[in-house]
């Protein structure tokens, strides 16, 4: 007995040395799938851990017209975050294709949302959006928005409440502000259209444009007091960004005019008054707004998350 006992233990000895380089090859004993796994636990834990993500989005808002108009709330913004007046969107430089792509991660070849109309025929996006990570996560989110098209981008599921609000500022104001103070989702992009209507009716740059831009941020500092009564400001993230900028009365080109875009940063773990280092995208936003809620970006994105925005 004792000999068939060894001969069996000399047995299980030989395969497994014998195994040891295939299970080394797929880190079954190495401890590299837990090291891998844990790697990205740690970085995911570098970013700050917020209970809510606010994208704020202002249609056609171009940095320049943001700097020479008066508007107090996201002045606070960006002087008590991170901010660069250089971000870039997409080609072409339109609102629903850059939204598509703000709200996705990705380039608009690849997110195909490739019209600029409210065309229910089409249907919606295609390809997961921020808000379809979110929901998988257990998250809740929602949408409130200034344009009716933008529902293209809202995906069966996953976005928990709904509102075209209207056309105008004061309208979206109204629903958000409202919706804030009683509600604290997870994941809330919201929508303000008035800077892109007045660029398109009168100019971009004109006094009636900036004029707009006064009344939007007017509106987001009602938002920001709905969260300061809640009592859920200081566990947000705020990212104040824009679809396109404009020139003269219209926009969509390549141009700098077009393509350049405000991108601000501002809640718990976010540098203060710090004017950010490097290329940022409008792709970039839904991989931050991931990120900050302790969610993975896709590594398959195009954007990336803009950790010089956070502290270390």
């Amino acid at each position: 007995m004792r000999t068939r006992n060894w001969s069996l233990f000399f047995i299980v000895i030989v395969i497994a040395l014998a195994l040891q380089p295939v299970l080394d090859h797929f880190g079954l004993v190495s401890g590299e799938l837990t090291s891998v796994s844990s790697t990205k636990t740690a970085a995911a834990a570098e970013q700050p851990s917020v209970e809510s993500v606010l994208i704020v989005s202002v249609d056609g808002l171009r940095p320049d017209a943001l700097r020479q108009a008066n508007t107090p709330n996201m002045d606070s913004l960006w002087k008590d975050g991170s901010y660069t007046w250089a971000a870039k969107t997409v080609l072409p430089s339109v609102t629903l294709v850059a939204h598509a792509s703000m709200l996705t991660g990705v380039e608009p070849a690849r997110h195909g949302i490739d019209w600029n109309r409210d065309s229910p025929e089409k249907g919606v996006i295609q390809v997961p959006t921020v808000f379809d990570y979110a929901k998988k996560a257990g998250l809740t989110t929602a949408m409130i928005v200034g344009k009716s098209k933008l529902s293209h981008l809202r995906r069966p599921d996953v976005v928990d409440y709904y509102v075209h609000a209207g056309y105008t500022d004061v309208r979206v104001g109204d629903v958000a502000s409202e919706y804030l103070l009683v509600s604290s989702p997870n994941l809330c992009f919201i929508h303000f259209p008035g800077p892109d209507s007045a660029g398109h009716a009168v100019g971009w740059m004109s006094d009636a444009q900036i004029k707009a831009i006064e009344e939007t941020d007017a509106n987001i500092g009602r938002i920001l007091s709905s969260l300061r009564a809640r009592g859920t400001a200081s566990r947000c993230a705020i990212i104040v960004t824009a679809d396109h900028g404009g020139h003269e009365k219209t926009h969509g080109t390549a141009s700098d005019e077009d393509m350049t875009i405000p991108w601000i940063c501002w809640g718990n773990g976010v540098k203060k008054s710090h004017l950010l280092q490097g290329r940022v995208g409008v792709c970039d936003t839904a991989a931050t707004a991931l990120s900050a809620l302790g969610i993975t970006p896709p590594e398959a994105w195009d954007g990336r998350v803009v950790s010089d925005a956070f502290e270390r």
